[in-house]
């Protein structure tokens, strides 16, 4: 009667972990992807940091329509490519649009497709060539020479720019706060269930790092709540010469805040050594 029991237990705790395991794999796209987190409406603009900016809106080759904006240096200078995470949009970056520009650089952030006022629905091939409509618009109809671009991506956004520094090596990459890759990070959240084997996404930037040869800064905190620390440091570990990595503190999403002096400071210094790279080249 004991072992009935038991065999019936058994058999409820097996259909519902086979059933919670197969909601996972058919919800994995909502689960990386949070275009309306907080919201999808664009809430603010740089105008409220008293900076200049232009809306840009430019077309992919599947022929999606994206919105950005590019706020230019007081001076000539490099163009950062920003790629931000996987959730709100490019109104929620204010923050880090604030700090770049006080590094004397020229910002070109983006929504990746499906997410604030651009059209269509996320995907990880999408991102790519959301990544590549960037590129090419800046290259083509703003004449900006890849050795001045600098791509910075935070979390998912890592990823996205990373891949494009395979394709197009930019005059360096920044890395905030990033895996190594999907697999690697489903695995750490939900390590009961085998999802290393079945997610669909790659999103791989230890793969990535393996053909980089530009200069790379990852930034990462201990405190990180999200992306493990040792994700951050593995990366470092893979990427090649030259390179430096910034320990800051704090959360995955506030760090750069709580770190702010620190922060800065990390990436003058890492400019800096792209400035004095172009001066004995």
């Amino acid at each position: 009667m004991l072992l009935d029991q038991l065999l019936l237990v058994g058999k409820i705790l097996l259909a519902l972990y086979i059933a919670l395991l197969l909601i996972l794999v058919i919800t994995q796209h909502s689960m990386v992807y949070y275009p309306n987190l907080p919201s999808r409406e664009l809430v603010a603009t740089p105008e409220q940091l008293g900076l200049d900016y232009e809306n840009i809106h430019f077309a992919t080759e599947d022929g999606q329509q994206l919105h950005g904006w590019y706020v230019p240096a007081k001076q000539d200078s490099d163009v950062l490519l920003f790629f931000h995470g996987n959730a709100g949009n490019i109104s929620h970056r204010l923050d880090s649009i604030s700090v770049f520009h006080r590094l004397q650089l020229s910002i070109f952030i983006f929504d990746y497709r499906g997410y604030g006022n651009s059209t269509g629905t996320p995907s990880e091939s999408g991102t790519y060539q959301d990544a590549q409509a960037a590129y090419h618009y800046l290259v083509r109809q703003r004449n900006v020479s890849p050795d001045r671009l600098i791509y910075f991506g935070r979390s998912l956004g890592g990823a996205v720019a990373s891949h494009l520094a395979v394709e197009h090596p930019p005059k360096a990459l920044i890395l905030e706060s990033t895996f190594t890759s999907a697999p690697d990070m489903a695995s750490r959240l939900l390590p009961v269930f085998p999802l290393r084997w079945l997610t669909r996404f790659s999103y791989s930037n230890i793969s990535n790092l393996k053909s980089i040869h530009c200069p790379v800064l990852i930034v990462h905190s201990p405190d990180d709540e999200i992306i493990p620390y040792t994700l951050g440091r593995q990366l470092y570990e893979t990427a090649h010469q030259p390179k430096q990595f910034l320990k800051i503190h704090g959360g995955h999403n506030d760090g750069f805040l709580q770190s702010e002096v620190i922060y800065i400071n990390g990436l003058r210094t890492f400019l800096q050594t792209l400035t004095n790279s172009d001066n004995h080249s």
